[in-house]
């Protein structure tokens, strides 16, 4: 068995059920784990971007991104929260900007990519904080926490997700064929694609018929299976980006966090644009 294939056997041994349990919990532990995300992701990102020559405000994204999850958590539970980030979130919107632009004056000379700074460290909060948060809005919007039906509407687009990894790393070895993006990533093919596109939507009759109804959750199969092959899909779309950010760095992996897998965003990329997709699918459907 491929070596790099046992390191992933043996972390999701151990992940999946630690997993299972925060995402069960809830609550404030489960927004330190995604603000724990938060803050690892970003400075992936910042470090792929240092190699093209753009050095992010580190210490100020960092903690932005730290923080993000954590105030959306606070504007999901807590009603006065809520109230004043409803009157002020623009505010604090552009306080940031002007935040950044006042570090570029002060630590950016017109030679050390002021701009590129700057686009880097607010594209990073906003990629690798603002998108996971929404694990937070479908575990914590319509549901109390220590809920399983709560954690089974987070765990549905997350095993959509890994479903559609794997079949696609199986397909695309076994099948083969034309390269699915050659100039991105040459290791994807057409056949992986579609693998995973099935792959990922068969998992949602399995939850319309047997997962949702345990939990207390309506929803008819032929719905879920849209939104399983749009997650599939739009996953896909996520994998390709981050290995755009890679290839422009030329790096293979965006750090060595995890075995296996490579680091925080090569573990996410995925998720980073399926759980806001799922989150308006829900919002459609009526689940949230």
């Amino acid at each position: 068995m491929d070596a790099n294939l046992v390191k992933r056997i043996g972390f999701a041994v151990v992940a999946i059920p630690l997993a299972l349990l925060a995402v069960w919990a809830g609550g404030w532990p489960l927004a330190v784990v995604v603000a724990g995300i938060g803050g690892l992701g970003v400075r992936e990102l910042f470090d792929i971007a240092a190699k093209q020559g753009n050095h992010a405000f580190r210490a100020t994204g960092t903690i932005a991104a730290a923080l993000v999850p954590l105030v959306v958590y606070a504007g999901l539970t807590d009603t006065a929260v809520q109230a004043w980030l409803a009157g002020h979130w623009m505010y604090l919107g552009a306080g940031f900007m002007l935040l950044m632009l006042g570090l570029g004056l002060l630590q950016r000379g017109p030679n050390d990519r002021p701009l590129g700074a700057i686009a880097v460290t607010i594209f990073g909060v906003a990629y690798a904080a603002v998108l996971p948060s929404f694990l937070l809005g479908i575990r914590h919007g319509a549901w109390p926490q220590q809920s399983w039906a709560g954690a089974a509407l987070v765990f549905f687009p997350l095993i959509v997700t890994w479903v559609c990894d794997t079949a696609a790393m199986f397909g695309g070895r076994l099948v083969g064929g034309p390269k699915l993006a050659p100039t991105i990533s040459p290791g994807k093919t057409r056949s992986g694609g579609l693998a995973g596109l099935l792959g990922g939507a068969l998992i949602a009759p399995l939850f319309a018929l047997w997962v949702f109804p345990q939990v207390g959750i309506t929803v008819g199969v032929w719905p879920l299976v849209g939104m399983a092959a749009l997650l599939a899909t739009v996953g896909q779309l996520g994998d390709l980006a981050e290995s755009l950010f890679k290839r422009e760095a030329g790096v293979k992996d965006s750090s060595a966090l995890i075995p296996g897998h490579g680091g925080v965003l090569d573990r996410f990329d995925s998720l980073y644009v399926v759980l806001p997709t799922a989150a308006l699918c829900y919002k459609l459907l009526g689940l949230m």
